[in-house]
C-alpha cells in the first residue's frame, strides 16, 4: 500500500511540476490537461482521475507553492519575541510572493483568476497563512509581545493587510516598491502591538 501512496504523490508532484511549467509558458488559459499530462509524462486518465480541469490543479499548485514560501517564510523568521518574528515572516512571505514567477503570471496575465480570493471566499493558500498568523499570534501573546484580543479577529485583520500588501502594492504610483513594501513591517507591528 505503501508504495502506491509513493508512486501516487511522484505522479501527483509530477503533475504540478509540469502544470507549473504550462502555464509559466503558455499562462493558466492556454494550458490543458492534456499538455500537462505529456509534460508530466503520465497518463491522461492519470491526470483526469485526480483533477477534473485545469483549474483544480492550479488550486493545488498555489497552495504547494505558496505554502512552500510562508513556511519557508515563518521557519526563518528570528527576533527577540513572537510579534517581531511574525511580523518579519510575514513581510519575508510577501517580499517572496511579491516575485514569484507562478503568482506573477497569474496576475499579471490573467488577474481575473484572483478575484474570487480577493472578493469573495478564503482559497487554500489563504487559510494557511492564517493557520502562520494564528501560530505567531498564540506565540507572541504567551510572551507579551502581542496585545490581548480574539486571535482569529487578529489573524483575519493582518491577513486583509498582508494580502493587499502582496496583490495591490502595484498600484502606488511615485513610491518606491521597496519602501513601501518596508511600511508593511511597520503596519503589522502597529496591528498585532
Amino acid at each position: 500500500m505503501r508504495d502506491a501512496t509513493v508512486a501516487e504523490d511522484r505522479a501527483t508532484q509530477a503533475i504540478l511540476d509540469a502544470t507549473r511549467s504550462s502555464v509559466l509558458d503558455f499562462g493558466v488559459r492556454r494550458t490543458t490537461l492534456s499538455d500537462v499530462a505529456r509534460r508530466a509524462g503520465v497518463s491522461r486518465m492519470t491526470v483526469y482521475r485526480r483533477y477534473p480541469d485545469v483549474d483544480a490543479v492550479l488550486r493545488d499548485l498555489m497552495t504547494r507553492e505558496f505554502g512552500a514560501v510562508i513556511d519557508a517564510a515563518a521557519g526563518a523568521a528570528e527576533g527577540a519575541d513572537g510579534r517581531t518574528r511574525l511580523v518579519r515572516s510575514m513581510a519575508a512571505a510577501v517580499r517572496e510572493l511579491r516575485d514569484h514567477p507562478l503568482l506573477r503570471k497569474v496576475a499579471d496575465a490573467e488577474p481575473e483568476l484572483l478575484m474570487p480570493y480577493v472578493l469573495g471566499r478564503m482559497g487554500e493558500t489563504q487559510r494557511l497563512g492564517r493557520v502562520a498568523l494564528l501560530r505567531g499570534i498564540a506565540e507572541g501573546q504567551a510572551d507579551g509581545s502581542v496585545r490581548p484580543g480574539d486571535p482569529q479577529l487578529l489573524a483575519q485583520s493582518a491577513l486583509l493587510v498582508v494580502q493587499s500588501f502582496l496583490l495591490s502594492a502595484g498600484i502606488a504610483e511615485d513610491v518606491d516598491e521597496r519602501a513601501l513594501l518596508g511600511e508593511l513591517d511597520r503596519v503589522l507591528d502597529s496591528l498585532l502591538r
